[in-house]
Formats: structure tokens, C-alpha cells, sequence
């Protein structure tokens, strides 16, 4: 059973720092690409950062570029976001996804919320 557990979410105010983690059990987690979306009140779920392949390539959302950082630790199965410089339009509920083989699986999601 594939399960993807994500902690590290909170109240921030702007400029602060979060990190997000995500522990994965159940797949072959160094063969899987690994995501982070968000999805705030009212609007769709949106990609904001992947990780795939054995070097660790990335990809960023314009929005966040810069600012967060995706990383992974294939020996604790975890995958990361660390984002700085938090700004209000960042507060969403944050998902894990892990793609493999030709599946997704997802979190339960972590609240973030940038405010004063």
C-alpha cells in the first residue's frame, strides 16, 4: 500500500520560512518522480515543484522560482520543499504526488498559510 505522508506545514508571515516534507512508503521510492502541488480556496490544483530522475532534476512554477527548493533523501524515502521568502499568494494546501509506474499517488496535503 502506497502511502505519502506530508508534515512542516503552519502559519508564517510574509517573508518567513517553511519546510515541507513528505515521507513515502510502499513504492520503489528512488524510481519515482516526485512533486509538489498546491491548491488555494477556489482555484485548481497547480504544480510547484518536481524531482525526478537519478540526478535529481528539477522543475519550478514561475511563481516560485528562486524561492523554493525541492530536494530528496532516497535513503529516508523523503522528499522536501523548503521555501523562503513566503509571500501571502503562497497560502494553499500543499500535496505530495508520486508518479510510478504510470500511477499517481498523493498526500493528505499540509496547510500553509502566509500572513501578518
Amino acid at each position: 500500500q502506497v502511502q505519502l505522508v506530508e508534515s512542516g506545514g503552519g502559519l508564517v508571515q510574509p517573508g518567513g520560512s517553511l519546510r515541507l516534507s513528505c515521507a513515502a512508503s510502499g513504492i520503489n521510492f528512488s524510481f519515482a518522480a516526485m512533486s509538489w502541488y498546491r491548491q488555494a480556496p477556489g482555484k485548481e490544483r497547480e504544480l510547484v515543484a518536481k524531482i525526478i530522475g537519478a540526478g535529481g532534476s528539477t522543475n519550478y512554477a514561475d511563481s516560485v522560482k528562486g524561492r523554493f527548493t525541492i530536494s530528496r533523501d532516497n535513503a529516508k524515502k523523503t522528499v522536501y520543499l523548503q521555501m523562503n521568502s513566503l509571500k501571502p499568494e503562497d497560502t494553499a494546501v500543499y500535496y505530495c504526488n508520486s508518479y510510478f509506474l504510470a500511477r499517481n499517488y498523493w498526500g493528505q496535503g499540509t496547510q500553509v498559510t502566509v500572513s501578518s
